[in-house]
């Protein structure tokens, strides 16, 4: 089979920035008109494509999903998949698990960090480089993280040449597990930053950064959080991957955070898959459930919780479903999250709920039944699970399942990074794997900031030397 040779061009949400292609979207990660970079029009993937997936290997997948959004020669793009995904411990690198009839695991977190950000990330990273060595020049990374995505960006990007990487995380509000992913990196290019406040300050800064018009041209910053559409793409693939494994349809549910792992399940969709329904699974901080269940997305305080990852109130990819849902109406969703920013509150209009309701579905989970969950799932199946997959496997426990129609679980991190939580549900304390057993002996390098975009932007140009 061969892959279409026509190159996908891309465009903001906001409708105001010009379109241009996926080196250009790969390095600048926001639009210039603060929005978020889709296709223009999403290249489809056959049915008869997707059935010869079931006998092809997760990398080969990967280079025909990927090979449609990138204007990469073909070889570069499977050079960087393979290489991507050779350390993975698991061969199939996003292994389909059934814990129950119909119920399946899809593990996810089998990279080099322990979580699923290591599928996107370990690509991203190498596209990165290469892109640098053909256009010259340096590029400044400045990530938020909830935990994960900052050990997944340093996995992937440490060490290399012409990159920095800054990454900031809630002081206090990740795992031990999480946070020495981040800080013990030896690597001279990396910076951790401990920000006093939430996951929602550290990407409002990032996103103000990328605001600083001057700043961020100076340092030739970009961003490996999901706002970059390349992280999207790569997370498609094993949606693709599970329901050719399954050979019929099947819903999905989500543990969300900053809902560009859902998306990924929708942009999926829109390539041809058939997905019965995406769940979105939330803990406490439930602004996703509450948005699709009343159609008023309004932020209220973070909640710390055992599932930190998902303790966000405003999910930057939710600006992607929404086009979408609106018919792709770029002076609305301009209008709209101009109004949002403003008012800390939008009310979704009839047809957007209806076109979003289509699509998703939702469910929450407190901590109380996330420690019930992990304690269900291991004495039922003898899986151990962490507490963010607890939370969508909580939603998929509730649910009116129908026999003969399969549920997928994203399973998105190993249990060992959330040992705590686990322990005090099972009694049994997750083992971290072995290329890991170092990591409460490095030393961490870390500085804690004030929750200030100035000062946040002043350590940067120290750090680069401005």
């Amino acid at each position: 089979m061969t892959v279409s040779t026509e190159k996908t061009r891309y465009g903001s949400t906001r409708g105001q920035a010009p379109e241009t292609g996926f080196s250009d979207i790969l390095l600048a990660g926001l639009a210039s008109d603060g929005g978020l970079y889709l296709p223009t029009a999403w290249p489809q993937v056959s049915v008869a494509e997707q059935a010869a997936f079931a006998s092809a290997s997760y990398v080969e997948v990967a280079r025909r999903v990927l090979t449609r959004f990138t204007d990469v020669a073909e070889d570069d793009v499977a050079d960087d998949i393979a290489a991507a995904y050779s350390g993975f411990e698991h061969p199939a690198i996003a292994p389909l698990v059934e814990i129950g009839p119909d119920l399946y695991l899809l593990e996810l977190f089998h990279g080099p960090t322990l979580a699923f950000k290591d599928i996107a990330l370990q690509v991203l990273g190498r596209m990165f480089a290469r892109a640098l060595r053909k256009r010259g020049g340096r590029a400044t990374v400045v990530a938020a993280t909830s935990g994960d995505t900052g050990s997944a960006a340093i996995a992937a990007l440490g060490g290399l040449p012409n990159i920095e990487v800054f990454v900031l995380h809630p002081k206090g509000r990740v795992s031990e597990v999480q946070r020495r992913q981040m800080t013990t990196s030896p690597h001279a290019n990396v910076h951790n930053v401990a920000l006093e406040g939430t996951f929602d300050d550290a990407q409002a800064i990032v996103k103000a950064l990328f605001a600083d018009e001057p700043f961020a041209s100076t340092v030739g910053m970009t961003a490996v959080n999901s706002i970059n559409f390349a992280r999207i793409a790569a997370q498609c693939v094993y949606y693709f991957t599970a329901t050719a494994a399954l050979g019929r349809p099947a819903t999905f549910v989500v543990p969300t955070g900053n809902f560009g792992d859902v998306f990924a399940g929708e942009a999926a969709m829109r390539m041809g898959l058939p997905i019965e329904k995406l769940v979105v699974a939330t803990n406490a901080n439930d602004i996703m459930y509450r948005v699709l269940e009343t159609g008023v997305y309004a932020p209220g305080s973070v909640q710390p919780s055992l599932s930190p990852s998902m303790d966000i109130q405003v999910a930057s990819n939710f600006e992607r479903a929404l086009f979408e849902a609106s018919g792709r109406d770029s002076e609305w969703l301009r209008a709209a999250m101009a109004g949002f920013a403003r008012d800390r509150r939008l009310e979704l209009p009839p047809h957007v709920r209806t076109a979003l309701a289509a699509r998703y579905a939702a469910a929450r989970c407190d901590d109380s039944e996330t420690l019930a969950t992990i304690a269900r799932a291991h004495r039922e199946t003898g899986h151990l699970i962490d507490p963010h997959t607890a939370v969508a496997l909580n939603a998929a426990y509730r649910m009116n399942r129908e026999a003969g129609a399969p549920v997928v679980v994203l399973s998105t991190a190993h249990p060992a990074k959330f040992p705590d939580a686990v322990a005090k549900a099972t009694g049994v304390t997750p083992t971290l794997p072995s290329r890991l057993a170092s990591l409460f002996e490095g030393e961490e390098r870390c500085i804690t900031l004030p929750n200030d975009k100035a000062l946040v932007r002043a350590h940067i140009e120290s750090m680069l030397a401005l």
